[in-house]
């Protein structure tokens, strides 16, 4: 895999996770804030695959790192801080 597709990956990766975290962040705050149960139910769904769906892309980034070393890329390490993960 050349440099400039791995860099790409990472990046797309890294968006991804931004747009998840803001996602999961809007829903959080309007979880129980219906009084429509329904409402409810689907706000906690909603947030339960945003926070799965990160989970996903957190393991995608985790792929990227070599094993053998068990030092995370400091790319990696800070777009993940950032993203609270």
């Amino acid at each position: 895999m050349s440099e400039d597709y791995a860099h790409g990956q990472r990046d797309g990766l890294r968006l991804a996770l931004a747009v998840l975290a803001a996602e999961e962040a809007k829903w959080s705050a309007l979880l129980g804030e219906s009084r429509s149960w329904r409402t409810n139910q689907i706000r906690e769904v909603r947030h339960k695959t945003l926070q799965v769906a990160q989970k996903r892309v957190q393991t995608a980034l985790n792929r990227l790192t070599p094993k053998g070393s068990g030092v995370m890329d400091p790319e990696l390490a800070s777009a993940l801080a950032k993203a609270g993960l």
